[in-house]
């Protein structure tokens, strides 16, 4: 039986969990200047606007 404290996360990826923060530490600041930046708050408004339609 394995413990908790040995077990791997993965997140169902099978990326071994210290993989996937590296790569969203490399990640995380580049989508957030994107969605600070003009074109993407357009962006994000186009797409909240396709989302609202696809409800009704």
């Amino acid at each position: 039986m394995i413990s908790m404290a040995k077990k791997r996360k993965d997140y169902g990826t099978g990326i071994p969990e210290h993989e996937v923060e590296a790569l969203a530490r490399c990640l995380l600041p580049e989508i957030q200047k994107f969605f600070e930046s003009e074109e993407g708050k357009r962006e994000f408004e186009e797409w909240k606007k396709e989302q609202e339609n696809k409800d009704k």
